[in-house]
């Protein structure tokens, strides 16, 4: 893949995007650059970088979904967030984290 290079006025509306609510994912394919490349730019500017997560609301359904046998990764793909950001939310709210992972046995 080529590499994409932001245009300093790309950069501003990239940061003015983000600051009105756009993700880093949502940015990186609005601008067909890397999320990282996304988060370069906003640091380079000083803007301090939002910690995705899953949504207070969800986290029960996300919780249940979990205890149910789907795995982080398919929880996290239900609410467009990463196996990491259901891990948190999850474990924060008291749920036992399986082993590696796996699926529950049946």
């Amino acid at each position: 893949m080529a590499q994409t290079f932001l245009s300093p006025v790309q950069v501003d509306e990239l940061v003015a995007l983000y600051l009105n609510g756009m993700t880093l994912v949502e940015l990186a394919k609005r601008f067909s650059v890397h999320r990282r490349t996304v988060a370069a730019h906003l640091v380079r500017r000083s803007i301090p970088i939002r910690r995705g997560g899953l949504d207070e609301k969800h986290v029960a359904e996300a919780t249940r979904l979990y205890a149910d046998g789907l795995t982080l990764t398919e929880v996290g793909m239900r609410f467009g967030v990463s196996q990491q950001a259901v891990r948190r939310a999850i474990a924060a709210a008291g749920a036992k984290i399986r082993v590696g992972g796996r699926r529950r046995a049946e």
